[in-house]
């Protein structure tokens, strides 16, 4: 028995364009196969940004967005979204289109569309807030049904067979924790980008701060430990950004020679130096129309950093050897384990950059100062193990050993130990704490084995 009709075909009708975004992957394809068949043309997006990226590629005729996007908040990417592109249909999964959205008479194929998946499979519509109806200033949107709940991360929904032997008490760490900054600005678990895992007050300021600068052309300077994620930062931050269908160029100024560091930023002449037997472009502008990324900033030679003060202020460069300066366009992102402001009011770092670069200020924590995602991360990375070999699990134990290491090399040292760890333990498929002892061990010095067979 048919339970809603099959709106009628027009073949002489031209094929028509809908975008489905969504993170859900079976609900995009089960959504794409419906609208084939009514003949429409297709194309999908993970994610809000990419979605932004598909229409500025090619206008679609209607937009699909599922109740929850992985990396942009769903309400502020309708309301821009129809601002933007006001002859574009724009719908809900949960049946809601934009009140001043056109209504055309391929309207019926996409409710038709859209009921078929939700009869077919009803996981996909359940597991997230409904959004609301948008208003006449596209700002303000219903708030979640009674009963619904924001979608769990990944490594939430299948904690169970990874973690199956948590000590008493140690589960409740993993729970969403919401929380509030030193503003009084409210921290939502759901605002959380996927490349920052952490449900903690200060992971979920990071995401925040992400947020509200991303879109902006702004110099952000990324402070924080060794190990904490803030080249991830900066991706998230050029992935957000109208620019990320650039280029995002990333250079470490600690692990390049200062005598090489000027020629790899600027670029240079042939003959400009010895050795310089060609020309050669830039980071800075390889990275035209797109981000550069300076790691460790606070290791650049003063000289250089002279040098990068005038581009900054101008947006202009010499290459090495020429006399002629280059118009570049590219966003400014830097990151650095120090703390600058101290160094730039003693000279060991220019005050004058330093404040150019720091215009807005984001600080990734130490693993120490968000303990309580030690679980949700350890899940992170035994699935990101699990790519390539069957997925390791982790007795009480090892999690003890995880649990009682106070973590020098935060999320990177973490990672290491556990990767470690997975190969120590070869076809076993559960860590035990010998295999985390090993992977903890492999951190320090191999011994003197000559000195041991002299003996």
């Amino acid at each position: 028995m048919q339970l809603f009709p099959v709106p009628a075909i027009n073949p002489h009708m031209r094929p028509r364009t809908a975008l489905v975004a969504s993170a859900d992957r079976s609900f995009r394809q089960r959504l794409a196969h419906v609208l084939t068949g009514l003949r429409w043309q297709v194309r999908e997006a993970e994610g809000g940004a990419q979605a932004w990226t598909e229409a500025e590629a090619a206008l679609p005729d209607a937009v699909i967005v599922d109740s929850w996007l992985p990396d942009l908040d769903v309400g502020e990417f309708l309301g821009e979204f129809r601002d933007r592109y006001p002859q574009v249909d724009l719908i809900t999964t949960a049946g809601n289109v934009a009140a001043e959205s056109p209504r055309g008479p391929y309207r019926q194929e996409l409710l038709y569309a859209m009921r078929h998946c939700q009869e077919t499979d009803t996981a996909a519509w359940n597991t997230a807030p409904a959004i609301g109806k948008l208003d006449r200033e596209g700002s303000e949107f219903a708030k979640p049904i009674e009963g619904s709940r924001p979608p769990s991360s990944p490594a939430l929904l299948s904690a169970a067979p990874i973690l199956p032997f948590l000590p008493a008490g140690i589960g409740k760490t993993i729970s969403i924790q919401a929380g509030r900054t030193a503003q009084g600005v409210d921290l939502n678990p759901s605002d959380r980008l996927p490349e920052l895992v952490g449900n903690a007050a200060c992971m979920l300021e990071v995401s925040r701060r992400v947020r509200l600068v991303a879109a902006r052309m702004t110099p952000v300077l990324i402070e924080g430990p060794t190990g904490t994620g803030k080249e991830l930062v900066a991706e998230a931050l050029h992935r957000l950004s109208t620019r990320s269908r650039k280029p995002f160029v990333a250079i470490n100024c600690a692990a390049i020679p200062e005598a090489l560091l000027e020629a790899e930023l600027f670029g240079h002449t042939r003959g400009a130096f010895t050795g310089a037997v060609q020309g050669r472009t830039g980071r800075i502008e390889a990275a035209d129309g797109g981000t550069l990324f300076l790691d460790e900033i606070g290791e650049m030679p003063l000289a250089l950093q002279a040098k990068l003060l005038r581009f900054v202020e101008c947006g202009e460069l010499q290459r090495v050897g020429e006399n002629e300066t280059v118009k570049v366009d590219v966003r400014i992102l830097a990151a650095t384990h120090q703390s600058l402001a101290p160094q730039g009011q003693n000279g060991a770092f220019r005050a004058d950059l330093y404040y150019r670069l720091a215009v807005f200020l984001i600080r990734t924590p130490s693993l120490a100062e968000h303990p309580q995602d030690l679980l949700l991360l350890i899940e992170h990375f035994l699935q990101k193990l699990g790519r390539d070999t069957p997925v390791k699990r982790l007795d009480e134990s090892a999690l003890a050993k995880l649990g009682a290491h106070d973590w020098p090399g935060n999320v990177r040292e973490l990672e290491h130990v556990l990767e470690r760890g997975a190969i120590l333990a070869g076809e076993n498929p559960v860590l035990t704490a010998r295999d985390i002892d090993f992977g903890l061990a492999m951190t320090q010095p191999l011994p003197d084995f000559s000195r041991a067979a002299r003996s």
